[in-house]
C-alpha cells in the first residue's frame, strides 16, 4: 500500500462522503473537497527543498491534509511534538533530519509561546496565497480517470519512508524512527481486518498526529479505509471530547488510559454508547477503566500493545478473543517470540522474557543511525525492550519495560506488576506510578507513589497475599498530579527522580508515608 495513493482511490471511491469532521474549527470536509485540498497544497508544497518536510499543526483537517500533500509532493513529513519544548524540538529535528520547511500554524505558535525559527511556514499564509486558478486546476485534476490521477502526483514506493516520528527521548537524544508506506499500510490492514472495520465506521481522532498511535490508527486508518474522522485538536479537553462523542456518536475510539479515566469522569452515562470498538494502548489498562466504561456506557473497552518501531499495533483483544489484563492475540502476518534474556533461547508459555516482533511492521530503521537499528533490530527481528509471555490459549502478555525490572535479593522484580496489584486497592481513579530508587547501604527500595492520601498498611496486607515481602513498596508517596508524557502515559522517569530527590531531601510540598 502507498498511503498517498490509497488516499486517492478513496476519495474518487467516496466523493461526497464526509471525510473529515473538524470540531477546533468547526468545519466539515467531504472527500472530494479533501481530494482537491490536498492537490492544491501539494502544489504549494513543491517550491520547498525536497527530501524531508516538517509537519507541525494539531490534530485537524490541514494537518491531515498537510499530511497527505506532502506525501503527494514527494517530500517525507517529519511530525513534530509541539506539546513541550516545540522550539527545541523543530530546532532537533531540523538538525537530525538535515532539512529547513517546517509548516507550521500562526495560532499555535501564539498559543503555545513558540518562536519562530527559520524555515517555518504558516499554513495560514499559503492558505491566503491560494488563487482561484488553484482551485480551478484542482478541482479539474480531481475529476480525472483514477490512473491518470494517481500519475500526476509522486508516485512512490511501499519501501519510501512515509513518516518520521521521534522517540520520547527520556533517557538520550530522541531517535527519528523511519515508518514505510509498507510498514503502516501493513499495520492498517491487519489492524482493521482483525477488529472488523467497516466503511461505515465513524473514528473519533482525538490524538496527535506527531505520536505513531495517532498517525497510524487516527489518520491513515479513516483516510485509506473511507471512513469518517471525526477530529479535535486537544485530547485534555476531556468534556468536549465526551461532547463531541455525544453528538456525532463514533463507532471507533483509541486512546490512553489516562485520556479514558478523563473521559469516563466527565461523560454522562451513554455518551460513548455508540463505539463498538474502544481500544486503550501505550500504557496498562487498569481493571477499573473497564469496568467504569462497561457500567456506565455498556461498551467493552479493549487493550491493545505496539511501539513507535512497529507502526504501532502488535497485538489486541477484540470482541471475539479477549481476555481482560493481557493486550490479547498477535494482529494477523505479524510474528511475535519471547526470548529468555539471559539465553536468548525461546520461551515456553508463562516463562517472562524479552518481546521480539517480526513483520512488515517493522520500521526501516532509525535515521542517520545503523548502530542503534542493528542493536534494536537483529535478522528482522525487532527487540521492543518489553518483558512479556503468551499464555496456554495465546494471549500476549506485557509484563513491562525490561528497564522496569528491579533485581532485590537475587529476585528480579517487575514493578509493573506491583503497580497492577496495588490498583486493585486503590479507590476508583486513583491513579499511581511505582518506581524503585537506589540506596547505597541498603539497595534498591521500590516506592510508590499515590494521587491521594492512602491507608498504607491496609493496602500492603492486601497486597502481600498476592507479591512476595521483597516486592512491597517500602515507602508510599503522595503525588497530586503525576507527570505525563504528550502521549497521555505516565513519565515514571520523571516520577522517579522526584521520588529519588524527594527521599535525599524530605519536606517538600509532595507527602512522603513511611
Amino acid at each position: 500500500m502507498i498511503l498517498h495513493q490509497r488516499f486517492i482511490e478513496m476519495a474518487k471511491k467516496n466523493g461526497k462522503k464526509t471525510a473529515i469532521i473538524d470540531k477546533t474549527t468547526n468545519k466539515t470536509v467531504d472527500y472530494s473537497t479533501a481530494l482537491i485540498g490536498s492537490l492544491i497544497l501539494s502544489n504549494k508544497f513543491r517550491i520547498y527543498d525536497e527530501g524531508f518536510i516538517g509537519i507541525m499543526i494539531p490534530t485537524s483537517a490541514g494537518c491531515a491534509l498537510a499530511t497527505v500533500a506532502a506525501l503527494m509532493s514527494g517530500r517525507t513529513p517529519v511530525m513534530i511534538n509541539y506539546s513541550t519544548g516545540a522550539e527545541g524540538n523543530v530546532k532537533y529535528a531540523q538538525s537530525k533530519c538535515s532539512f529547513k520547511t517546517v509548516i507550521t500554524s500562526r495560532a499555535l505558535l501564539e498559543k503555545i509561546n513558540c518562536p519562530v525559527v527559520e524555515g517555518m511556514v504558516m499554513i495560514e499564509d499559503i492558505m491566503e496565497s491560494v488563487t482561484t486558478s488553484d482551485k480551478i486546476s484542482a478541482a479539474l485534476k480531481s475529476k480525472l480517470p483514477l490512473p491518470i490521477l494517481k500519475n500526476l502526483v509522486h508516485k512512490g514506493s511501499s519501501d519510501d519512508t512515509a513518516a518520521i516520528l521521534f522517540t520520547s527521548g527520556s533517557e538520550k537524544d530522541p531517535k527519528a524512527v523511519q515508518l514505510s508506506h509498507k510498514n503502516i499500510g501493513s499495520n492498517i490492514e491487519s489492524f482493521g481486518d482483525y477488529i472488523d472495520l467497516s466503511n461505515s465506521d465513524v473514528l473519533l481522532a482525538n490524538l496527535v498526529f506527531f505520536h505513531v498511535f495517532g498517525l497510524t490508527v487516527n489518520l491513515w486508518v479513516p483516510l485509506t479505509y473511507g471512513l469518517t474522522m471525526v477530529c479535535y485538536s486537544n485530547p485534555l479537553d476531556f468534556q468536549t471530547i465526551c461532547n463531541i462523542a455525544r453528538e456525532h456518536r463514533p463507532t471507533i475510539m483509541v486512546g490512553t488510559p489516562s485520556f479514558f479515566w478523563g473521559y469516563l469522569h466527565k461523560s454522562e452515562p451513554g455518551d460513548f454508547s455508540s463505539v463498538r470498538i474502544m481500544v486503550s494502548g501505550a500504557d496498562k489498562c487498569p481493571d477499573s477503566l473497564r469496568e467504569g466504561f462497561l457500567k456506565k456506557h455498556g461498551v467493552v473497552l479493549l487493550e491493545g500493545y505496539g511501539a513507535t518501531e512497529t507502526s504501532p499495533v502488535i497485538s489486541v483483544n477484540s470482541h471475539r478473543f479477549n481476555r481482560p489484563g493481557s493486550t490479547g492475540k498477535v494482529i494477523p502476518n505479524v510474528k511475535v517470540k519471547i526470548e529468555n534474556f539471559e539465553t536468548g533461547e525461546e520461551c515456553k508459555p508463562m516463562e517472562t522474557g524479552k518481546i521480539m516482533v517480526k513483520g512488515d511492521l517493522v520500521m526501516k530503521g532509525y535515521y542517520n543511525d545503523p548502530e542503534l537499528t542493528a542493536e534494536a533490530v537483529k535478522d528482522g527481528w525487532y527487540n521492543t525492550g518489553d518483558m512479556g509471555y503468551f499464555d496456554n490459549d495465546g494471549f500476549l502478555w506485557h509484563a513491562g519495560r525490561f528497564k522496569r525490572f528491579v533485581k532485590i535479593g537475587g529476585e528480579m522484580v517487575s514493578l509493573v506488576k506491583v503497580e497492577n496489584t496495588l490498583e486493585k486497592y486503590l479507590p476508583l481513579g486513583v491513579s499511581c506510578c511505582v518506581v524503585d530508587v537506589s540506596d547505597e547501604k541498603k539497595g534498591a527500595a521500590i516506592v510508590a507513589t499515590v494521587t491521594i492520601e492512602v491507608d498504607k498498611q491496609d493496602l500492603l496486607k492486601k497486597m502481600g497475599s498476592e507479591l512476595p515481602n521483597i516486592a512491597l513498596p517500602r515507602h508510599f508517596i503522595v503525588m497530586r498530579d503525576l507527570p505525563m508524557m504528550s502521549s497521555g502515559k505516565i513519565d515514571f522517569r520523571s516520577v522517579t527522580k522526584i521520588v529519588q530527590d524527594l527521599l535525599n531531601n524530605p519536606g517538600s510540598d509532595t507527602t512522603l508515608t513511611n
